[in-house]
């Protein structure tokens, strides 16, 4: 059988360019990728990016004690100024997706400004019209925020608003304890803003060592930020006040904004998989052998979408990986074993083996 394309990417993110990137320069692929946001994924564009150049900002706050404490006499900061810096944030988002696209097509690959779903195990149907059909597939289309619903639950943002605001919250309450909540917690509260952080378990950051993220706590709290463990939102109201929250202990208050960081979950919806054969897990990803193929022996998976451990340099390594399997005759599994991660708060913490 004739194909369009020997590789359709669905997803623009970091697994899916790299893997569309290396399957048309090095192993000679007719390759054709499919986005319907921006290139770059959630890690460019609405992730680890624009979260690092905000943690750089917020850093500065604490500067003028420590330059005072060197000699620096007259060392003084002025207000942190929201619309200068976002300026300058979207104008390197727009630099760092122009490399992602100029990349791919440099290396041969057609790019498709729209969004793609599944007809049947070979072809992708596009928004913007056409049918194409391919000898494989590869959906690295990630992850998003995961918001529960509730009373004024839509009332809520999430980290994806964050860098969209065109002016700062005087107050905000961040409701999550995982890396996410906690990063922003500590990044919000450099930039000035009046933060407060709830977590309805008995401390922030499960998953990493009790110690350290008992440490982690403390310091949160020295610098100003308002944390709560084991509290949790009942409802949201609003007012002309802003945003009156009533929560679990009692420790009710009005903010200017709540935003959710409780969970990300795989994009899965309506991408027409159920045409496929492919099996989804209980919380929608994807379900992969330790390959990145899917039950279906010619859709691939990567990244986010397939809740394995969603970091960036994960998906990068599946998505080099699938291209050694598929396209160079070398089985590659990615090593999921000994992952380094970082977590950009104030302090920062990092782990790995642990």
């Amino acid at each position: 059988m004739k194909f369009d394309y020997d590789l359709f990417v669905i997803g623009g993110g970091s697994g899916g360019v790299r893997a569309g990137r290396l399957a048309a320069s090095e192993a000679g692929a007719k390759v054709a990728l499919a986005e319907e946001y921006r290139m770059g994924g959630t890690c460019v564009i609405r992730g680890c990016v624009p979260k690092k150049l905000m943690v750089f900002a917020s850093g500065y706050s604490g500067a003028n004690a420590d330059a005072r404490a060197y000699g620096w006499s007259d060392a003084s900061i002025g207000a942190f100024d929201w619309p200068h810096f976002k300026a300058k944030l979207d104008a390197e988002l727009d630099r760092l997706e122009n490399i992602y696209r100029t990349n791919l097509a440099k290396a041969g690959v057609e790019i498709f400004n729209a969004r793609a779903e599944m007809v049947d195990a070979h072809t992708v149907k596009l928004s913007s019209g056409g049918t194409f059909t391919a000898k494989h597939i590869l959906i690295a289309v990630g992850g998003r925020p995961f918001t529960p619903e509730f009373e004024g639950s839509d009332l809520t943002i999430t980290s994806n608003d964050i860098f969209k605001l065109e002016k700062l919250p005087r107050s905000i309450l961040i409701v999550g304890g995982g890396f996410i909540a906690c990063e922003f917690a500590c990044i919000l509260n450099g930039l000035g803003v009046e933060v407060t952080q709830f977590y309805r378990g008995a401390q922030i950051l499960r998953g990493f060592d009790d110690e350290a993220r008992g440490h982690v706590a403390d310091l949160v709290r020295e610098r100003g930020v308002d944390l709560h463990v084991g509290t949790d939102v009942m409802k949201i109201e609003k007012d002309d006040q802003g945003l009156f929250v009533k929560c679990t202990t009692g420790h009710d208050h009005h903010f200017d904004a709540v935003m959710y960081a409780t969970g990300r979950v795989p994009n899965t919806d309506n991408l027409g998989l159920e045409n496929t054969g492919v099996k989804l897990g209980r919380k929608g990803e994807i379900i992969v052998d330790e390959y990145s193929q899917t039950a279906v022996p010619s859709i691939y998976a990567v990244g986010d979408v397939t809740d394995r451990i969603n970091l960036t340099p994960v998906a990068i390594r599946e998505g080099a990986a699938f291209v050694d399997t598929v396209f160079h005759g070398k089985p590659t599994k990615a090593d999921h074993e000994l992952v380094a991660s970082a977590v950009f708060t104030q302090p920062e913490l990092g782990t790995v083996g642990m």
